[in-house]
């Protein structure tokens, strides 16, 4: 069984609106699949800032999905800004008719960001019992939005599109039901989001550190309970302890069956 990882996190972006917890956020990660789930260092790839573009995310998400047999565990995490622009091709199953992307180092409004749909062309290879957890503390299934919170102060982390990219006439569109959910469902991803699609992912300083308050708690109750939480335990101290220090936000967790959610996390 083979187990390899993804993992992408974008403090320092070329043109947009800089965050401070993402680094962290992959350093976390990766940690804790060092530690208690058997991950090796050459099977963890990582992308950090300016490493993190468009070619590089692609080119490392085909080395992640290539090759993969039944039994083998896949984890993408991704952490950074993200985003929602009009469809385009009328696959999004949304009944709003967006597309929500996350925002790579470099991004622009003319095919610079990944789109749910290229993630899910990707994930289209992935072979019947290969499970693939994909972990986003930003967009996908959410908004596409990150909020900083430094101490007193509180901004939003949305990456509005421009004004031109707004007014896209999109009469006509005809929407199809193939989103994400139905590739969870068929391929047996495992989809962690940091919010609810309506909602922000908190960028927040915790501690004397910023990270993604999502991801500080993933890992947070992973290392508590030294790597034996179930997927449906896990989300549930997830979400309490989110309610608790008072963040807003209500992750997701979306599996293709109740009986995966009462196995191990990063398990088949």
């Amino acid at each position: 069984m083979a187990k390899k990882a993804l993992l992408v996190g974008i403090n320092d972006y070329k043109e947009i609106n800089d965050l401070s917890g993402c680094v962290n956020d992959v350093t976390n990660i990766r940690d804790v699949l060092l530690k208690y789930y058997g991950f090796a260092v050459p099977d963890i790839r990582v992308l950090v800032d300016k490493r993190a573009n468009k070619e590089n995310i692609i080119h490392r998400l085909k080395w992640l999905v290539t090759g993969a047999k039944k039994g083998d565990i896949l984890v993408f995490h991704y952490s950074g800004h993200g985003t929602q622009i009009r469809d385009r091709k009328g696959d999004d199953e949304l009944k709003d008719h967006m597309d929500e992307a996350i925002c790579p180092w470099g991004t622009n409004w003319d095919g610079g960001l990944i789109l749910d749909v290229d993630l899910y062309d990707i994930f289209q290879e992935i072979k019947t019992g290969v499970t693939l957890e994909v972990i986003l503390d930003s967009c996908f299934s959410g908004t596409g939005t990150r909020e900083v919170i430094p101490i007193k102060e509180m901004k939003i982390r949305f990456l509005t599109p421009p004004i031109d990219i707004e007014c896209r006439n999109e009469e006509g569109l005809q929407v199809k039901n193939i989103g994400m959910k139905e590739a969870i469902k068929k391929h047996n991803h495992v989809l962690w989001a940091g919010c609810k699609e309506s909602q922000t992912s908190a960028d927040a300083q915790i501690g004397n550190t910023y990270n993604g308050a999502f991801t500080y708690f993933f890992c947070k109750h992973i290392r508590k309970t030294q790597g034996r939480i179930i997927r449906s335990e896990l989300i549930k101290r997830i979400k309490a302890s989110l309610k608790y220090e008072k963040f807003s936000q209500v992750p997701q967790l979306e599996t293709p069956g109740s009986a995966i959610q009462q196995k191990n996390v990063f398990e088949a």
